[in-house]
């Protein structure tokens, strides 16, 4: 295999520069967001992943290509103005977003599968890496897709004509609370 070309190194550039964005600005350390913050845990669950085990191949380009079911919980919650929904796949040969949802109602609690085709009332989804609007899913079986659930202190704004960057910092800066689950490959 040859040297990347430059469209692959930019793409893959702006993907690891989102990504620990969205990873530095929820973490706490304040690089960022400004001073530490405290981040609460969202319990996330999923009637079809297990965390730390395969992604089912219904989920990915292998198969029906449908996003997946996912609830969460917290006592946090309650004083989120909405929810975003984070699913990336950070493993270094091919490093992406797969999709981006946002705007979630707080009173929402899971989102079932196919949410991607029909999302909760006012969301809205961000371009991703491949500049699909949408569940991107994954294809690569070695990767590790990370799902991510965001309780957020506010709505985001201007996200029109936003790049998937600027998204993801702006979900970084609202975090309150995050969860996730991991699956390690795809089956």
């Amino acid at each position: 295999m040859g040297q990347p070309n430059s469209y692959t190194r930019v793409r893959r550039a702006t993907v690891l520069t989102a990504v620990a964005a969205l990873s530095l600005g929820v973490s706490g350390c304040g690089i960022l967001s400004g001073p530490a913050r405290e981040i609460r845990e969202i319990n996330v669950s999923s009637s079809s992943l297990r965390d730390k085990t395969p992604l089912p191949s219904e989920y990915s380009c292998h198969g029906t290509k449908v996003s997946p079911p996912l609830r969460w919980s917290s006592d946090v919650l309650s004083r989120a103005k909405s929810i975003a929904i984070v699913v990336d796949d950070t493993s270094s040969s091919n490093p992406a977003v797969q999709w981006v949802v946002y705007n979630i109602d707080p009173r929402t609690t899971e989102i079932g599968e196919d949410a991607a085709s029909d999302p909760p009332k006012e969301a809205g989804q961000a371009a991703v890496t491949s500049g699909k609007v949408g569940y991107e899913p994954p294809c690569d079986k070695e990767g590790s897709y990370r799902f991510s659930v965001y309780a957020l202190s506010g709505r985001l704004k201007g996200t029109a004509s936003a790049s998937l960057p600027d998204v993801l910092k702006m979900i970084a800066d609202q975090t309150i609370a995050r969860g996730r689950l991991t699956a390690v490959h795809i089956e």
